[in-house]
């Protein structure tokens, strides 16, 4: 049964959370390290932690993978998984009152996935792993840095599917029918590329201010047939979030200390798709046999606090049983 909700006005458990929220003024998440331990480090009431590094095939690019398994017994069929890109800020943004919440309903695998360094981003890595490539451009340079590369989201897709996905079933009792993916600007946009091109990889999605503008709106503009044959005959979950003042500012996305050249490539790069684009689509793409949607936008934060925001709402809706 097809479903598809588009929440303009916030439920008041969202409007209290966003006011919990402390204020930002940056429109990118930091991307140094944090100086507080996570929960990895501190422990939790509810979960307990496995850490994994890996390297790529390739051999350039070193991660680290948090695995989160639940204290409580797994069910019969295993638990669901969701996994978590940006893994290394991903984890920050978890805590043990999250955790004991989902621990007490539908609690899911966590899979963080991020990079083997002290900082919250690898900027030159995610830009690569989250990006698809595109026909003809070798090597292919990233429209916000031409110093770093897109172009590995396939390599790294199989690498989730061939490296990561075993690792977490060797160790953790997992129902391969009920897998999520989170990613949250550049995470999200590697979000639709898998919704795109392997929907059968994982069965619900959850896509944060995902930058659908990237390469002139090459994932979303003029697709909808695209998405349509990809989907099709498949059941799929898709859950799209995105802060209100999202492209409000006048420095979309622009880091600290940015020359007013970076700053105006950004907004053209940044600027490529319309206000309502994402809606829209959200809603074109509910409309698809077996294909449940949900768009979410949080008042008053922009793309930075959103990567945080996401989180819970995500793996919360991501774990729960999908709609008969």
């Amino acid at each position: 049964m097809r479903r598809t909700l588009t929440a303009q006005i916030l439920s008041l458990a969202l409007l209290a959370f966003a006011a919990l929220l402390p204020a930002v003024t940056h429109a990118q998440p930091r991307l140094e390290a944090s100086a507080a331990p996570n929960i990895v480090a501190t422990g939790s009431a509810h979960y307990l932690f496995d850490t994994l590094k890996l390297d790529s095939a390739d051999g350039e690019r070193r991660y680290r993978v948090v695995i989160a398994r639940p204290r409580t017994a797994a069910p019969a069929q295993g638990y669901p998984a969701v996994y978590l890109l940006d893994g290394n800020a991903a984890v920050e943004a978890l805590n043990d009152t999250l955790l004991g919440e989902l621990a007490a309903t539908n609690p899911p695998v966590i899979v963080a996935i991020g990079y083997d360094t002290p900082q919250r981003f690898d900027v030159v890595a995610r830009a690569y792993d989250y990006t698809p490539q595109l026909a003809g451009e070798t090597p292919q340079a990233d429209p916000l840095d031409p110093k770093r590369r897109n172009g590995g989201a396939a390599d790294f897709l199989d690498f989730i599917e061939q490296r990561i996905k075993p690792e977490v079933a060797a160790r953790v009792p997992v129902d391969a029918t009920r897998q999520g993916l989170w990613g949250h600007s550049y995470g999200g946009l590697f979000v639709f590329y898998t919704l795109l091109t392997r929907p059968q990889a994982f069965a619900a999605y959850a896509a944060a201010s995902p930058a659908l503008w990237w390469r002139d709106g090459n994932l979303i503009l003029g697709r909808d047939e695209d998405y349509a044959r990809s989907l099709a005959g498949r059941h799929a979950r898709l859950l799209v979030l995105r802060g209100d003042s999202e492209g409000r500012t006048t420095r979309p996305d622009a880091p600290p200390g940015a020359t007013p050249e970076r700053i105006a490539q950004r907004s053209r790069a940044t600027g490529t798709l319309p206000p309502d684009a994402l809606p829209a689509l959200t809603a074109r793409l509910g409309e698809l046999p077996g294909v449940e949607t949900a768009f979410q936008e949080f008042p008053g934060l922009d793309h930075g606090p959103m990567f945080p925001a996401s989180i819970g709402p995500s793996l919360r809706w991501m774990s729960a049983p999908a709609r008969p």
